[in-house]
């Protein structure tokens, strides 16, 4: 116990010695006020940094609108609501055409048509083959946009 306060004490001198306050004789530096011209440099510096992260804001904008050369494979062909938060959307990709449920929380792959079954926007509607699902979800797109 008493090596542990010897070498407290020999640390808190140690310490005092180190960082010890200068006494009367060592010179006083002037007190430093912040002018108008000091308030003015930094307001300069500050709008300088404000508008270049502005324009760097503006050009990822304009740079967004870039498509990639894989990303125009991929559009959004339709969709319809079905409630506040609900969505059914028809995705085509490449040559594949996805329907998607699409909720909040998540996105599931509901069905995916592919070669005969897909539905075709630049084909009129009745060279497009009946088939089950894919005709039942275009009668119900066409329904939504016609009411």
């Amino acid at each position: 116990m008493t090596g542990k306060i010897i070498s407290a004490w020999l640390l808190f001198g140690w310490f005092s010695t180190c960082f010890a306050v200068p006494g009367d004789d060592a010179p006083k530096q002037a007190v430093r006020t912040v002018s108008s011209g000091d308030m003015l440099h930094w307001s300069v510096g500050l709008l300088i940094v404000l508008g270049i992260f502005f324009l760097c804001v503006w050009g990822m904008r304009k740079l967004g609108g870039i498509t990639v050369n894989g990303a125009g494979k991929m559009r959004v062909v339709g969709g319809l609501s079905l409630g506040m938060r609900e969505k059914v959307i028809l995705v085509q990709v490449g040559k594949k055409q996805l329907i998607l449920g699409v909720t909040p929380g998540r996105i599931d792959a509901l069905h995916v048509l592919e070669g005969d079954d897909c539905l075709n926007s630049s084909e009129s509607p009745s060279l497009v083959k009946d088939s089950g699902f894919s005709a039942i979800v275009e009668q119900v797109m066409k329904g939504r946009s016609d009411g």
